[in-house]
């Protein structure tokens, strides 16, 4: 059986258009951000993170990727606001959702040191005094990937309360696996790969999420 949520009509179409932005913010990230990667001459995934694309003579492309992707996840959370109360995951679900938007719009606007030869011309090693943007924008990235962490695991619970199993175990899924990938002590060698990985994982939620409530609000 489908739940959906009643939503009076004249809250039903900026309602709707606000759960959409879920969707344009889940697409704009990975698509601005990998298409640079695998296009700006010298970067390296490998070696590179996607939010080192922040920086060079292209760097503004990155910073619209994330403060575009924030403004439309801060939208994305007004509407699940509106969709989803009452309930607990009606609440803090759009608060994290907003703390992530809030957070990527931070992570555009503090960038971090060049470094590991990137931009080109970048000093091979890295820096050996890290600058306050530089701490800022690491503490925004952390706030971001733990902020929709944890709003996967506790919209899991009520789509498991409606009987959606599948759509439960997926978002607990996306959730964990990017805990594991992004949260957990690893090789430093392997953080940029790690990181992309798990900046997909919180977009595809993302777009998974948009596209679920806004089929329930009726």
């Amino acid at each position: 059986m489908t739940s959906r949520t009643i939503v009076p009509e004249t809250r039903l179409r900026p309602t709707r258009l606000l759960l959409g932005c879920g969707t344009i913010a889940g697409v704009l990230f990975p698509a601005l951000s990998f298409g640079q990667a695998f296009t700006r001459s010298g970067f390296d995934l490998r070696r590179h993170a996607l939010s080192a694309l922040t920086l060079g003579d292209l760097g503004w492309l990155q910073v619209i990727a994330f403060a575009g992707t924030g403004v439309l996840a801060v939208a994305f959370a007004v509407g699940l606001w509106r969709a989803l109360r009452p309930g607990r995951a009606g609440t803090v679900v759009p608060v994290l959702v907003g703390v992530y938007g809030v957070a990527m719009v931070g992570g555009g606007f503090f960038v971090p040191d060049p470094a590991l030869g990137w931009p080109p011309g970048a000093p091979s090693g890295l820096p050996e005094q890290t600058s306050t943007g530089s701490i800022l924008h690491t503490v925004c990235g952390a706030a971001a990937f733990l902020s929709l962490i944890g709003a996967g695991l506790l919209i899991a619970r009520r789509f498991a309360g409606q009987g959606h199993r599948g759509w439960a175990l997926s978002s607990a899924a996306s959730g964990v696996v990017a805990f594991v990938l992004t949260a957990l002590p690893w090789s430093e060698e392997s953080a940029s790969l790690r990181f992309a990985v798990g900046a997909v994982l919180i977009s595809g939620w993302l777009v998974a999420v948009s596209v679920r409530v806004r089929d329930e609000v009726a």
